[in-house]
């Protein structure tokens, strides 16, 4: 490329104070240098809005605003982004340094383009030296159709940092949709996908994403969430059928409810039935989930609600765990570096 096109990093961020600095700084030590930053704080309670602050310069711009929701947060980010391509960045995601630059290789008019740049990513707790990249069909350059029949058939996903959309697929895809508060990402990114002539895979940039929260659908969970999830399978089957009406689009569309029908069954009556109805539109019919044996113990032993709320406690327990034991792990590498450290500037 001849021209160095200006891309705005998009985060937005709620009572993640600790998390933060890191996202910032690997946006600051991006080798791709014509870039701004829009963090946007949204009402939280701790002290992120400050921590936020003390990164503001010239190219790097903090907004708050009263608590809305991620989707609100992110159209608020949008509104002043100047940028000809898009980079998503969760506050406690990471770039690596030469993320975005990988990608500009591949990028053309971001007024004009309709390819939409993917990248490979690695989840982490703490430690990123320790992400595991785990390649699946999306790691491909693909048609619109082809990447939501796989997504659809094979329940695959992709965090918002792999996305560099640019500037002319942004406005057709149109505004996050703020009544979305669960999977708003998976909606959003479907219709971008939907609206691309295809989609570029760049194997050479990276991102990381955080797994800093257990995020399930569980018997606790509001009723807001699962018809936020029912409302995004909706449009996201919507967005593929209008690419391609087809035998193949409609199996996979079943698929893609099917593997969602846990989050429904045996809970609300009402949203069930119009799960229900969401596959009879497609010719098909939803089966009784299928669940795996420790699953289908506890379903014996405490029925089928109890059962999936002990499976869910269990993986949470075993979730957190996990990131506390990195999290203890992290802290003393950092901590016996900076002793190095501390003693290579005494001896000096």
């Amino acid at each position: 490329m001849t021209e160095y096109p200006l891309v705005s990093v998009i985060t937005c961020t709620y009572n993640r104070a600790s998390l933060l600095p890191r996202a910032i700084k690997s946006v600051l030590n991006q080798t791709y240098q014509n870039f701004e930053l829009i963090v946007v704080d949204d009402g939280s309670t701790d002290n992120t809005y400050l921590i936020a602050r003390e990164f503001e310069s010239s190219f790097v711009k903090v907004i708050t605003q009263e608590n809305k929701g991620a989707s609100a947060a992110r159209n608020r980010a949008l509104s002043f982004a100047q940028g000809d391509y898009i980079q998503w960045l969760d506050a406690d995601d990471l770039l690596e340094l030469n993320k975005i630059s990988e990608q500009m290789k591949f990028a053309s008019s971001g007024q004009k383009s309709l390819t939409l740049l993917s990248s490979s990513f690695g989840t982490f707790y703490w430690r990123r030296g320790k992400a595991r990249f785990a390649p699946n069909e999306l790691w491909q350059d693909l048609s619109p159709v082809e990447w939501l029949l796989n997504k659809f058939n094979n329940n695959f996903w992709l965090v918002p940092a792999v996305w560099l959309v640019s500037r002319r697929l942004t406005e057709m895809a149109g505004p996050w949709d703020e009544r979305l508060s669960f999977d708003d990402d998976g909606e959003y990114f479907c219709r971008v996908v939907a609206a691309s002539e295809s989609v570029k895979f760049v194997q050479t940039a990276r991102c990381y994403y955080r797994k800093s929260g257990y995020n399930q659908l569980s018997r606790k969970s509001s009723e807001e969430a699962r018809k936020s999830l029912l409302l995004s399978l909706a449009h996201c089957i919507q967005n593929l059928r209008s690419l391609e009406e087809s035998e193949r689009t409609r199996r996979a569309s079943l698929m893609f409810l099917q593997q969602s029908l846990p989050y429904f069954y045996d809970e609300n009556p009402e949203l069930l039935e119009k799960i229900n109805d969401l596959a009879s539109q497609l010719d098909g019919q939803l089966t009784t989930p299928k669940l795996g044996w420790k699953s289908d113990l506890m379903r014996r032993l405490f029925g089928w609600k109890m059962g999936q709320e002990v499976m869910a406690t269990l993986r949470k327990m075993k979730f957190t765990t996990a990131v506390k034991w990195d999290e203890i792990l992290y802290r003393l590498h950092n901590s016996q570096l900076k002793s190095i450290n501390n003693s290579k500037n005494s001896t000096i």
